[in-house]
């Protein structure tokens, strides 16, 4: 049913069963890989040595994990960093102290040096954690992503209803797992900067929904005698314009950040790139429909039949 003519009306309801099958399945493949494959932690949560080490060509990735191996440090985790001629070099051994650190960090320079020619290798950074260090940090990520869905249920719930706040937090969670889920499939580290840009993608997504919802309760007010189902399409529709400009204008800015914002805050904007893509999708196809499934009249008016017909005697007629 068209309410208003000048104004997009397309039915999201009705889609409700084809996107809740691909949430699910996205969500499976998701789980899925966390469970198998796990994350792969960064240094941050892991603990070991870091060292950023810089070839005057292309770094001959083979070789130099050969060489690595035959030191005895323990695991190894070798990729490129930013360019061809620049790599990142985890090793599993851990310091006692800074004597012990400096002490490794040159015989791992002095070591790779043959491979490098005349120039040799230039060590651009060295970063060092703590096994304790790690674990604490990845418990505390955690609990901060735990402890804001919580503070935003019980936010929603006293600003709307339980029901929207359930929808929220479905949502979230939604969002969250499957961006996770991408890291853990691509096994793309998974570090600090990554869950300060969880709890961003939070923060917008959650705006974003915030924004339908309340249009939703307006809408309730407004069309009373109207089902549910027609209710959230308009909510949606009226929205719609709103939504679409604000992630595009988002989406812009970040894909300038994973062009040209360099390797360091790469993994903070790809995942703002996939917690914006994601969290639109969800604000239209998955928050307002779980309301619906939560509403108790079933999706029916919630004014009695005889009672509307008198109300729209005085009503203005829209169009």
């Amino acid at each position: 049913m068209r309410i208003f003519r000048n104004r997009p009306h397309y039915d999201f309801v009705s889609l409700r069963r084809i996107t809740f099958a691909i949430s699910g399945i996205l969500l499976l493949i998701s789980l899925g890989s966390m469970m198998v494959r796990g994350l792969n932690y960064g240094i941050d949560f892991s603990g070991g040595t870091l060292i950023q080490l810089r070839f005057p060509e292309a770094a001959p990735i083979k070789e130099v994990r050969k060489t690595l191996t035959a030191l005895d440090y323990g695991d190894l985790v070798i990729q490129e960093f930013g360019s061809p001629e620049e790599i990142m070099v985890r090793v599993e051994k851990q310091p006692k102290d800074s004597d012990e650190q400096a002490k490794m960090s040159k015989t791992i320079v002095d070591a790779l040096n043959p491979l490098a020619g005349d120039k040799g290798v230039e060590m651009r950074r060295v970063e060092f954690v703590g096994p304790q260090v790690g674990s604490e940090l990845r418990t505390q990520g955690i609990m901060a992503v735990i402890y804001s869905m919580i503070a935003i249920l019980a936010y929603v719930a006293w600003r709307f209803e339980l029901r929207f706040a359930y929808g929220a937090v479905l949502a979230l969670m939604h969002d969250i797992t499957i961006t996770v889920g991408f890291f853990s499939i691509m096994q793309k580290e998974f570090t600090l900067v990554v869950v300060a840009a969880l709890l961003t993608v939070i923060g917008y997504s959650l705006n974003d929904t915030i924004v339908v919802y309340d249009r939703i309760r307006e809408e309730m007010k407004r069309l009373r005698k109207h089902p549910m189902t027609t209710i959230i399409n308009e909510a949606v529709n009226r929205t719609l314009s709103r939504t679409l400009v604000t992630s595009l204008t988002t989406i812009l800015v970040l894909c300038a950040l994973l062009l040209f914002g360099g390797e360091v805050i790469h993994d903070f904007a790809l995942t703002l790139f996939l917690g914006v893509l994601i969290g639109t999708y969800s604000s239209i196809f998955v928050a307002s429909p779980v309301v619906l499934l939560l509403d108790r009249s079933g999706g029916k008016p919630a004014t009695p039949a005889k009672k509307e017909s008198k109300e729209m005697q005085g009503e203005p007629s829209s169009g």
